[in-house]
């Protein structure tokens, strides 16, 4: 008979994941169900609620294959509650279960809810640590204890100590723990991208997509084509393609944009890897094999394997750490609601347009689309960070709030007040101008600094500046560009906001 229930959430689609650990096949039942309250909390991309609900369906399917009693909840089924908590409480009553098994959520709204369960129910709930993460929450609190600053340098070189990946003994390969300054380059359009595999939806997906279109047919983004990869095998084949295809030129164009390129020599994994498709040290250690044999340069492994034992690691923490506030600071002040053509893609800034367009039909974007275009601009406007936050969470399909909140409120929107970046990630459309194509075909100049034509990026930037010299203004990153402000003439500075204002208001 029946005895305990094993709740699996739709990003935990891991064999290891630890509500599994210590099975009893015979006895257990596991638990999938998808629910509205998890589509819909913010307004999720069709094609992330599409792959989230795929990705369970195939997974319930390989755990029945291997033998597991499975309960998989469809979202229309009549008898669906339509909250993890409720489909809890309907399988216990329904199978006469006597115990809970979870492990614990990914964000702190449901980690507050799951801690209301075992008096609701009456039953023992015993939430265990995601394990999947190579940094614990007791490390990283060790980590940060009696730190000032919290950068993320400092924590990847211990992370880096701690597992032995890319390290020569106790010294980093090569000599240097970072080689980001060779990752900058601009891409050029005759160069070579691999495109990530595609892969065609079978009849369960069909049906999954179906479902979506009848049930979220006004929620952002293009449904199709669809071609995600929903089991563990197509997560495997993507990423052996990235390895194998476009590693050895990741690092060197991994901040580059071009126009009609969405994914250039980026991996497209993340989606795999935050849902468990993918395992993050299994990934980090098949990097490194790249470079141990001679097939990938160590820039690239570095700059990539950075950004998960790194960056990953970092904002999991940085998030469990700070708490559930931590969506809501503003340190900048930014009030302006969210301009609409963030939904639509509909503006003539052409690399604004450019990474919306991409993200509506493919809900994706690099991370210097995400970073120094979208964000810079709503930093620049004095967009209110949470609902920055809130869009950034709907719209990618790897957006998970434990990753996305920091990344967005202190990497990209300073709300934090530097918490986690040392400076505004701010910029005139000189950056854009440099990394990119996309200002050859603009409807606005980046070369003129004032006036209707101009960048609004270049004035914008300025005008940032100048609204929040109280904040800002003692910070020695940004420093020399405040005296370049003060060596402007009134005019100039006249000029500046002038041309701000008007755009800014045209915004609403």
């Amino acid at each position: 008979m029946s005895k305990t229930l094993r709740l699996i959430l739709g990003d935990q689609l891991s064999p290891r994941i630890a509500a599994l650990r210590d099975l009893d096949e015979q006895n257990d039942v596991v638990l999938l169900a998808e629910v509205a309250d998890e589509a819909t909390y913010v307004r999720h991309h069709k094609k992330k609620i599409a792959f989230a609900f795929a990705a369970m369906r195939a997974f319930a399917a390989k755990l029945r294959a291997d033998g597991v009693i499975v309960r998989y909840v469809k979202l229309d089924d009549p008898e669906n509650t339509n909250t993890l908590k409720g489909e809890v409480q309907r399988a216990l009553n329904d199978l006469g279960l006597s115990e809970v098994i979870v492990t614990e959520a990914g964000e702190h709204r449901l980690a507050a809810d799951m801690e209301t369960w075992e008096a609701a129910f009456g039953v023992p709930v015993e939430i265990r640590q995601d394990t999947r993460f190579i940094c614990s929450h007791a490390r990283f609190k060790d980590w940060a204890q009696g730190r000032k600053q919290l950068r993320m340098e400092y924590f990847y070189r211990e992370m880096r100590s701690d597992s032995g990946i890319l390290m020569d003994g106790d010294q980093p390969a090569g000599g240097r723990w970072n080689f980001d300054a060779e990752n900058r380059k601009p891409a050029k359009a005759d160069l070579f991208m691999p495109r990530p595999p595609r892969f065609e939806p079978d009849a369960e997906t069909q049906s999954v997509l179906h479902l979506v279109e009848a049930r979220f047919a006004d929620h952002f983004g293009d449904l199709t084509p669809f071609w995600f990869g929903v089991t563990h095998d197509a997560a495997e084949r993507a990423l052996e393609h990235f390895l194998k295809e476009a590693l050895p030129n990741f690092g060197d164009y991994q901040d580059a944009m071009l126009e009609g390129e969405p994914f250039l020599y980026h991996s497209i994994i993340s989606m795999y890897l935050n849902v468990g498709l993918l395992d993050a040290r299994d990934i980090c250690a098949r990097a490194e094999h790249e470079y141990r044999q001679g097939r990938a340069p160590l820039n690239a492994v570095e700059g990539f394997v950075r950004q998960i034992l790194g960056w990953r690691e970092y904002v999991r923490g940085i998030y469990w750490r700070e708490g559930p506030d931590y969506v809501r600071r503003n340190a900048l002040g930014a009030t302006r609601n969210l301009p609409w053509f963030y939904w639509s893609a509909e503006t003539e800034m052409a690399c604004m347009a450019a990474a919306l367009g991409q993200t509506k039909t493919e809900a994706y974007a690099h991370h210097i689309q995400r970073l120094m275009v979208t964000g810079n601009f709503a930093l620049l406007a004095g967009i209110d960070p949470f609902q920055v936050h809130e869009w950034y969470l709907a719209v990618y399909a790897d957006a998970y709030e434990w990753v996305e909140a920091p990344n967005t409120i202190g990497m990209s929107q300073f709300a934090d007040g530097g918490l986690l970046a040392s400076k505004p990630y701010a910029a005139s459309g000189a950056y854009i101008d440099r990394m990119s194509d996309y200002c050859k075909g603009c409807a606005y100049d980046v070369k003129l600094k004032s006036g209707a034509k101009a960048c609004p990026f270049n004035y914008l930037y300025w005008d940032f500046l100048a609204r929040n010299r109280a904040a800002l203004g003692s910070n020695p990153r940004i420093a020399p560009m405040f005296k370049t402000l003060d060596r402007m003439s009134d005019e100039r500075r006249a000029e500046i906001e002038r041309d701000a204002s008007t755009f800014l208001e045209a915004l609403t």
